[in-house]
């Protein structure tokens, strides 16, 4: 089951998962991984080197026509960047998948388990109309098809026959889902976090709130907050201030509420998202981390928790091994685009193919 854009593995070595595009090994990275426990958490250590001569820490923003505020930018899938009419623009992401052996087939397939014909990038992306038409996508209000488990359909290979949401609940409540702890370079790195998730009927975040937030109002189709002056210096950026360093909106920090009479200009640009640490709250609000840029490479360093309770996570104890499977997103790319391994094993205190290390 292969995912069109992810890279498979080339080899793995002690400590490392060495990635490549298909046979034809025109583009690889290599994911070193380090793990550790102590008595109330579990770290991970990862690095890895960039395509880019520069951390990718932007994101999409909204950008003033003159009259209103549209999207500006995005991904390099999306079709307006490949017909050059919007630049590339997204943050770098590491991603970790984690199954505790309740998932058929993840020790096996790892993420991708997870992808499917009908998710977006892919051939086959459904449309808003079959989208809006699916009884699965329509109850749980979704317009798009995203990350979803085999046992979630009635035919594992076609995600419109999906199963009642009483048994997507019954599965769930079994431990059927995997867990999906996501650092992003924009949207959880500056407030010290990484967003919590899961993956059963689609790629769900975890209860509570994440430590990102959308920046549009939408009734008033305008931001929501915009920079402070006095303490970023200017109300907006300009596409020309894009990769000159990093644009992102804190609440309580360099954040603004927005005034739309404040004189407006045509090109003018704010962020998408606004992050704020102390709005993160319950288990989407987990996991701890922290990401630093140096000499072309990302060190990324993600905290979670020991034995945690919620029934959207996987709890790690010691003496346990888990099926892992990792995700690196390089170079302004999102979805199917990105270096994937095959799965493996994580031991907290008992053998595995990466074994976590007790700390004093």
């Amino acid at each position: 089951m292969r995912c069109p854009h992810r890279r498979p593995l080339d080899r793995s070595r002690s400590g490392d998962h060495r990635l490549v595009e298909g046979s034809r090994r025109r583009d690889h990275a290599v994911l070193t991984v380090q793990a550790a426990y102590d008595t109330r958490n579990a770290y991970l250590r990862l690095q890895w080197k960039t395509k880019g001569a520069w951390p990718g820490v932007e994101y999409p923003y909204y950008r003033f026509d003159g009259k209103e505020w549209k999207a500006y930018g995005g991904p390099r899938l999306k079709q307006e960047v490949r017909d050059g009419k919007q630049p590339a623009i997204y943050e770098d992401r590491v991603s970790i998948m984690l199954d505790d052996g309740k998932v058929p087939l993840f020790a096996e397939q790892g993420c991708w388990l997870t992808c499917h014909d009908g998710e977006r990038d892919t051939r086959g992306q459904a449309s808003s109309e079959e989208v809006a038409a699916n009884p699965l996508l329509a109850a749980i209000k979704k317009t798009d098809v995203r990350k979803y488990l085999p046992a979630t359909r009635t035919d594992p290979s076609d995600w419109k026959t999906g199963k009642p949401l009483a048994e997507i609940e019954r599965l769930k409540a079994a431990g059927g889902f995997v867990d999906l702890i996501q650092w992003r370079a924009h949207r959880s790195n500056p407030v010290g976090m990484a967003d919590d998730g899961y993956v059963l009927e689609y790629r769900n975040f975890d209860a509570g709130k994440n430590p990102f937030a959308s920046n549009l109002d939408k009734e008033t189709k305008q931001p929501k907050f915009m920079f402070d002056a006095a303490k970023a210096g200017a109300k907006a950026v300009t596409a020309e201030q894009v990769f000159k360093k990093e644009h992102l909106l804190v609440q309580g920090g360099n954040a603004a509420p927005f005034d739309a009479g404040a004189g407006w200009k045509e090109g003018d640009m704010l962020p998408q998202y606004v992050l704020s640490a102390a709005q993160a709250s319950g288990s989407a609000a987990d996991n701890k981390a922290s990401g630093s840029w140096q000499d072309g490479v990302w060190t990324v360093v993600i905290i979670r928790p020991l034995g945690l309770a919620s029934s959207d996570d996987k709890a790690l104890a010691e003496g346990g091994v888990y099926n892992v499977g990792f995700a690196v997103h390089d170079d302004n790319v999102t979805s199917r685009a990105h270096y994937v391994p095959l799965p493996t094993t994580r031991g907290i205190g008992a053998k595995a193919k990466i074994e976590a290390v007790k700390l004093p």
